[in-house]
């Protein structure tokens, strides 16, 4: 499953870097061209973060709309290798984008295989199950801390009735 989280929305996926000039994300294209061909990923998210750096000191006089990328990426291409070996593998792929003037700044990656994601899924399912019941639980002791407290307050102020009434007869 591939999903597009940019600035611009192109359909140039397909075309080769020095072709996309006429692309509003030429950038972006080259990267999902190049590691769609690469890795095959199963999931590739491209997210454009390039203007929440624009007021950067180092951003200063670049026109580029495409400095700044995080991308999620799941394949089986990770397959037995740990993540500095993973992300070397990212950079090696777009090696010319980031060295070339106005190209890829800034690079956050995110490399999984199939396996680990599906793991990750799991643990943070059962970590909010574990918390909803956590705030159940501490619903249900707060209301029957409440009940106690009314209870006790009736039970004083039918006592004093009953004393007042008693004293008063």
């Amino acid at each position: 499953m591939l999903r597009r989280y940019a600035l611009g929305f192109s359909s140039n996926a397909s075309r080769p870097f020095s072709a996309m000039s006429s692309s509003a994300t030429p950038l972006e294209d080259a990267i999902r061209s190049k590691i769609t061909a690469a890795l095959s990923p199963s999931v590739l998210e491209i997210y454009n973060d390039s203007h929440l750096h624009s007021h950067h000191k180092a951003m200063v006089g670049n026109s580029s709309r495409e400095t700044h990328f995080r991308l999620i990426i799941i394949s089986d291409a990770f397959r037995s290798k740990m993540q500095p070996a993973r992300h070397r593998m990212v950079y090696a792929l777009l090696r010319e984008e980031m060295d070339r003037e106005g190209g890829i700044h800034a690079l956050q990656l995110r490399t999984l295989t199939p396996e680990e994601e599906e793991r990750q899924k799991t643990k943070a399912a059962r970590a909010a199950e574990e918390k909803k019941q956590s705030q159940e639980a501490q619903a249900e002791k707060e209301h029957s801390e409440t009940k106690a407290e009314a209870d006790s307050a009736t039970a004083t102020a039918t006592a004093t009735a009953t004393k007042t009434n008693t004293d008063g007869a």
